[in-house]
C-alpha cells in the first residue's frame, strides 16, 4: 500500500488516548511524521510506544501542552515547525465530556471549563496553524464535534454548546481559508467505545453502567458502539489530500443514529 503520509508532519492535539491515539497509530502506519500533544505526559509516551511497535522507525514528536492555554497552544505549533519546517495537517482533537446533569443544575465551573478546553482549544489551535499552512498554500485541518455537535444529548449542556460551537469555527474557517488550498472538515463521532466513552456510561448507570450501555446502542441502526480505528480511518481519509473539495463539512460517524427520527 502506498503512504498517503509518507514525509508529511501531522500534528494531533488529544494524543495520549481515545481516538486521538488511534488516529496517530493509523498516520503513523502511513509514514506521517508526527508531533503529539496531550496534557497528560505519560500518555503521550504511551501511545508513542504502541506507535513505534507498529513503525519502528516512525519520526514522533511529543509535546505536553493544556489546549486551553493559548501561549502553550504557541508553543506546540513553534516546537512542531522548529523541528520539521512546515504543518501539513492537523488533527485539533483534544476535549472534554464534563459532568451529567440537568441545565438548571449544572455547574458553572464545570461549564467554563468544558468550553475553555473544547472552544478555545479548537480555536487557539487553528489561529496559529491556518497562518502557516496559508503561507505553504497546502493543508488539512480535522476538528472534533460530535453528534453533540448538530443535535441535542440530554443532560449535557456544557458538551453540546461547545460542540456546536466547534461545527461552527470549521464552517466559517472552511469558507475564509479553503481559498489557500486548505481544506476545514470537523466530524462528529457518535458513541465510540473509548474510555471517555465508558466513564459517562459510569456515571448515568452507577453500578448498572453496562446494562446502560446494552441499551444504547439496542437503539443503533448498527447495534453496535463504533471503535476508535473506525474514526482514526475516516480522519485519515480528511487528512491525506485524497479529499480536497471536501471543506466545511461535518460529518457524523455514528452508525446511522443522529439520522433517525
Amino acid at each position: 500500500m502506498s503512504e498517503r503520509f509518507d514525509g508529511k508532519v501531522v500534528i494531533i492535539t488529544g494524543a495520549g488516548s481515545g481516538l486521538g491515539q488511534a488516529a496517530a497509530l493509523e498516520l503513523a502506519k502511513e509514514g506521517a511524521k508526527l508531533s503529539l500533544v496531550d496534557l497528560n505526559d505519560a500518555s503521550l509516551e504511551v501511545t508513542k510506544k504502541l506507535i513505534l511497535e507498529i513503525a519502528p522507525k516512525a519520526d514522533v514528536l511529543l509535546v505536553t501542552a493544556d489546549v486551553s492555554d493559548e501561549e502553550a497552544v504557541k508553543n506546540y505549533v513553534g516546537k512542531t515547525v522548529s523541528k520539521y519546517g512546515r504543518i501539513d495537517a492537523f488533527y485539533n482533537n483534544a476535549g472534554i465530556e464534563g459532568k451529567q446533569a440537568p441545565m438548571a443544575e449544572y455547574d458553572s465551573k464545570v461549564f467554563n471549563k468544558v468550553t475553555d478546553i473544547n472552544i478555545n482549544g479548537v480555536f487557539y489551535g487553528m489561529k496559529y496553524i491556518l497562518p502557516i499552512m496559508k503561507e505553504q498554500g497546502s493543508g488539512a485541518v480535522v476538528n472534533v464535534a460530535s453528534v453533540g455537535g448538530i443535535r441535542a444529548v440530554l443532560n449535557q449542556s456544557a458538551y453540546v454548546a461547545s460542540k456546536h460551537a466547534v461545527a461552527g469555527l470549521t464552517k466559517t474557517a472552511a469558507i475564509e481559508y479553503g481559498q489557500y488550498g486548505i481544506s476545514i472538515n470537523a466530524i462528529a463521532p457518535g458513541v465510540i467505545l473509548t474510555a471517555m466513552v465508558e466513564g459517562s456510561f459510569r456515571q448515568i448507570g452507577g453500578e448498572n453502567w453496562e446494562e446502560a450501555m446494552a441499551d444504547f446502542i439496542s437503539v443503533n441502526p448498527m447495534k453496535r458502539f463504533g471503535k476508535p480505528e473506525e474514526v482514526g480511518r475516516l480522519v485519515a481519509f480528511l487528512l491525506s489530500g485524497e479529499s480536497e473539495f471536501i471543506n466545511g463539512a461535518v460529518i457524523p460517524i455514528d452508525g446511522g443514529q443522529s439520522s433517525q427520527y
